[in-house]
């Protein structure tokens, strides 16, 4: 049932509007959205976004059922303005290829059914299962032929090249990355295997498949969604929910503030501590640069998630969850369920799972059981299929050296504390810590943090060789400066870090303040709408102010967002 129009009591939601407008469109803002090029951020996308709501809820009223197709304008329209031409022949490539094979695979699952209703004989039945099992094999394979081709050629073909000696360097081709390839490739690439396990019926109409691929919020840095969870909703009719509309402002205004109080006013520092690694660079350095850029990359790229979300919420569609506390974890697995729980649950189901399950890792689980004792034959498989998995999710940030470096490390952690979690469990007891103390708590999430950020040296800079000499100035040669002077050798000044830091550092509070609440699973968008209108309005003016002043310490912008070039 369609949700009723505006109602009288949505006067209070004007107070979301006009701060958020007011930040979107004041000189500082518009400066910032001209000179740093970000597609969310952009006048053009607001403008585009104004419009499709404008028209998406007018033909709701007219004519409900061909809604989706106004959506489906504003996804291809965001894209070409975003992209190019080229990038949306790209797209319709692999949602064409994609389609067509879950097509097939439907019509080859049809004959199958019909052949062995034509016959009672269990043989023949049997042989026609197999005949038809191996044709929608070799479908399947022969439809995800293109897009990995498409993939590979424009993501990793020129590090390949350079990495044989075939190409002068990493970029030599001129290669450009597509927009939001990997996001869509991987969202296409999920609903072919549901087609292939017959998960549900595969989309008859293109059109529609073509939305689901390229639904224009998402297409940037995901989340990376699922048919079954969307298409009912990107389907649907409905009219506008004032309620929900500002709640979807009021995360879209929070994506905002994250990105352009933090993401962008440290990226300068974490790109002048990184973008020229030297052996003499202090240990102390390295520690303040990742620190920022775990910082940074939380801020831009959960910052950019909300915005996503609250944009879709906008046209009253709910994504899928991608954060959920991350820096609140209490293990390195922990963390990685809470961080890009799109593209964890996407490797868990079509290539942990499958890898974990196959005959080859179930007789090395037995192996491993009858020489190695029940835990480890439980947990080897897993450990493998672990390692496999983060691999591969570091090859899909980057074809770099550095990412494998960063694929490797997170993989063998999480493997290496499965395999000793009787080790671990035994030595709580003897010391009698107990999980639910506080203390222990605390010490564990300190603990994730340390090891999560040990991965970010593989993350933060540009090459294999600069992970490692980061790691060994920070263990061999920490603080040889004073602090500040070890700063200016990174061309960072006092006064420019006290300022970066001040601004930074109350928005982090903030954020830390509403992951608090939501760690305690408070709804803190419902209870801040809940508040009064005049307090509201006092909160939405710090928070822009802080917004405004943040500028004063952003360079060019502060970029794009880093997911982005993923």
């Amino acid at each position: 049932m369609r949700s009723c129009a505006i109602t009288h009591s949505d006067h209070q939601g004007n107070f979301e509007w006009v701060i958020l407008g007011y930040c979107l469109y004041s000189p500082h803002t518009l400066i910032c959205c001209f000179w740093s090029h970000m597609e969310l951020l952009s006048i053009q996308f607001m403008l585009l976004l104004v419009a499709a709501l404008c028209v998406y809820y007018a033909v709701g009223r007219w004519r409900p059922q061909a809604q989706w197709y106004v959506l489906l304008a504003a996804s291809l329209a965001f894209y070409v303005c975003a992209g190019s031409w080229q990038t949306l022949l790209l797209l319709l490539l692999t949602s064409a290829d994609i389609w067509a094979g879950a097509q097939w695979l439907a019509r080859l699952d049809a004959q199958a059914k019909t052949e062995r209703k034509a016959t009672r004989d269990r043989a023949e039945r049997k042989a026609i299962k197999e005949r038809f099992t191996k044709r929608r094999w070799h479908a399947f394979w022969i439809t995800l032929i293109l897009p990995l081709l498409i993939l590979g050629f424009f993501k990793y073909l020129n590090v390949i090249l350079f990495n044989i000696g075939a190409a002068e360097s990493p970029k030599s081709l001129g290669i450009l990355l597509p927009l939001g390839i990997s996001f869509y490739t991987f969202q296409c690439i999920g609903y072919l295997i549901d087609a292939y396990n017959a998960k549900y019926p595969p989309e008859e109409n293109y059109l529609r498949f073509l939305l689901f691929a390229s639904w224009f919020p998402q297409i940037i840095q995901g989340p990376i969604g699922r048919y079954d969870h969307l298409s009912g909703q990107l389907f649907a009719s409905r009219y506008a929910d004032a309620h929900g509309m500002r709640k979807g402002l009021l995360r879209l205004g929070y994506g905002l503030f994250k990105k352009l109080t933090i993401a962008n006013v440290l990226a300068h520092n974490v790109g002048m501590v990184f973008g020229n690694v030297t052996p003499g660079i202090p240990g102390s350095v390295v520690l303040y640069g990742v620190l920022l850029y775990s910082i940074q990359m939380y801020a831009d790229f959960s910052g950019g998630i909300d915005i996503v979300e609250g944009v879709s919420e906008l046209f009253g569609i709910q994504m899928a969850q991608n954060f959920r506390q991350p820096y609140f974890s209490v293990s390195l697995a922990d963390f990685w369920r809470r961080w890009h729980m799109s593209l964890g649950s996407w490797m868990r189901d079509y290539i942990f799972y499958p890898i974990a399950l196959t005959k080859p890792m179930q007789s090395f689980g037995k192996w491993a059981k009858g020489h190695l004792g029940t835990h480890a034959g439980r947990t080897l498989p897993a450990c493998v299929a672990n390692i496999l998995v983060f691999l591969m999710v570091g090859i899909w940030h980057g074809a770099d050296w550095h990412y494998v470096g960063w694929g490797l490390y997170n993989g063998i952690i999480v493997a290496v504390s499965d395999l000793l979690a009787p080790t671990f469990s035994s030595l709580k007891t003897r010391l009698r810590i107990s999980d639910d103390a506080v203390w222990f708590h605390v010490f564990a999430v300190v603990r994730t943090f340390c090891i999560v950020n040990v991965g970010r040296y593989f993350d933060c800079v540009s090459s294999l060789t600069d992970s490692f000499i980061c790691l060994h100035a920070t263990i061999f040669n920490f603080a040889p400066l004073p602090f500040r002077q070890a700063l200016a050798l990174c061309s960072i000044e006092g006064a420019e870090l006290f300022g970066i830091s001040r601004i930074a550092l109350v928005a982090c509070v903030v954020v830390f303040i509403v992951s608090w609440y939501a760690e305690k699973g408070i709804d803190v968008r419902a209870r801040v709408l809940g508040w009064h209108p005049v307090l509201r309005c006092c909160l939405y003016g710090v928070l822009a102010a802080l917004v405004l002043y943040a500028f004063d310490f952003t360079a060019n912008g502060g970029g794009g967002f880093l997911y982005a070039n993923f």
